[in-house]
């Protein structure tokens, strides 16, 4: 099954690097490429991409507002593809708002070619959250930084039962379902189960958010 992508970076060297990096994959396609996020969004909307990599910092519109408008659409625009966000920063808060608004996870520009390749297989298949130990501390830091207030998402977590409060939380530590299956003596397919009941209670699009939701809520704390 091949994955669809588009690349929106303000640099035509990055964008030209990536696509044929992505194009020397049998599996993946590059569909479009974009400078910008207002014309990305715009590609996007025409070309169905299953997952955009997007450029944080961009000149007009960055990736932050275009991944907004992507996975918030208007009416009528029922296409939502996978965002994977590119930074040249470990810790960048718009990364960490891109990712509350949804995007599936964050790769640093000057990772090894093969974690790109990688990433957007990951990302594609929706099966496990991108480079969680990196994500997981990424979203500590700025929940630390400025705590939200727990009020409103401790009562969504009250609709989980106790075994899908314990997933989210292994989920939210960054262990795969494979680990978590291990750790809680459960079938692989059992904890995908559980994963998947735990994103439609919460109404959440993946595991990314998932991570977010548990830091916001205090199911779990930074630094544990």
């Amino acid at each position: 099954m091949t994955t669809t992508v588009l690349i929106v970076d303000d640099q035509a060297m990055v964008r030209a690097g990536f696509a044929a990096l992505l194009r020397a994959q049998t599996d993946i396609e590059v569909i479009g490429e974009a400078a910008d996020g207002g014309q990305g969004v715009e590609l996007s909307r025409r070309t169905r991409p299953d997952v955009v990599l997007m450029d944080v910092r961009m000149p007009e519109v960055d990736g932050l507002e275009a991944t907004r408008r992507l996975l918030s659409p208007p009416p009528g625009v029922a296409h939502r593809p996978r965002v994977l966000m590119l930074t040249t920063f470990d810790v960048d808060d718009y990364v960490y708002q891109a990712l509350r608004a949804g995007a599936s996870g964050f790769l640093l520009k000057d990772a090894p070619p093969d974690d790109l390749i990688a990433a957007v297989r990951i990302v594609a298949a929706g099966e496990a959250l991108l480079a969680p130990s990196v994500t997981r501390r990424l979203i500590a830091t700025f929940v630390q930084q400025r705590p939200a207030a727990h009020g409103n998402q401790a009562l969504r977590r009250g609709e989980l039962t106790d075994r899908e409060s314990e997933v989210l939380a292994l989920v939210a530590r960054g262990r795969s379902n494979r680990e978590i299956a291990e750790t809680l003596v459960l079938a692989e397919q059992t904890v995908k189960t559980h994963v998947s009941r735990v994103l439609t209670k919460l109404g959440l699009r993946d595991r990314a958010q998932a991570v977010v939701f548990a830091y916001e809520s205090g199911l779990v704390a930074p630094g544990e």
